[in-house]
């Protein structure tokens, strides 16, 4: 294969293999091994691993209820028609999905406004999807969505305390068919683009003698 004329020689692996989980390994090791060094190594960490973006947490509804009556394996097959269905409207988004866990799936965006996007379109397919489903297999979903600093681990893990806030929102807060924004991706969407035709809703919860403040969102 021949590269255009001032192409950089391998630059996305090269940036690939830096942001990899066996690099973020060696760095932590390094850490416990030299402890002096703490700071310098925690400074690498962060420069190499660090990215500003939407996080979307999606949640299936209805797992333990769903599995006592049908059985594992008929939620196993609604997990993955879920997948099917969400999966290309995250990319229609210009999102990518970074991890599929369980009946989760954890999602990337530039822009709080493209994942809010995904989430609409997701909730129409789903229901579309719902109009030729026996009732018991209907698909149902809830989203938290949070903006930030997150470490990316070669697009295959996240961490941070917005990941850490979104997940608490959908998979905990969220209701189905419900999509909950943290204070700063709502803050996202205000500095950039208005909140236009956006509504929402302040709420707030008390959890472990901390009171978390989010915004739902008026469909």
């Amino acid at each position: 294969m021949r590269l255009k004329k001032g192409a950089p020689l391998g630059k996305e692996k090269e940036n690939a293999e830096t942001r990899s989980q066996a690099n973020l390994e060696r760095l932590l090791t390094e850490m416990i091994r030299y402890p002096a060094r703490r700071a310098e190594v925690v400074e690498t960490i962060e420069k190499t691993f660090t990215q500003k973006r939407a996080i979307l947490v999606l949640d299936m509804s209805g797992f333990s209820r769903t599995t006592q009556r049908l059985g594992i394996v008929s939620f196993l097959l609604m997990i993955h028609q879920m997948r099917l269905i969400c999966r290309p409207c995250v990319e229609e988004k210009r999102g990518s999905v970074i991890k599929a866990e369980a009946d989760n799936l954890f999602c990337l965006f530039d822009a709080v406004t493209d994942a809010l996007g995904a989430c609409r379109e997701m909730i129409e397919r789903l229901d579309a999807a719902n109009q030729v489903l026996p009732a018991e297999q209907h698909l149902y979903a809830a989203f938290g969505i949070g903006y930030g600093d997150i470490l990316n681990i070669a697009d295959e893990d996240i961490f941070g305390d917005e990941m850490n806030i979104a997940c608490k929102l959908g998979e905990d807060i969220a209701r189905p068919r419900e999509i909950l924004l943290t204070a700063a991706a709502r803050a996202q969407i205000l500095e950039n683009e208005g909140s236009g035709d956006i509504r929402l809703r302040e709420e707030a919860i008390s959890i472990s003698g901390l009171t978390l403040s989010y915004y739902s969102v008026e469909n």
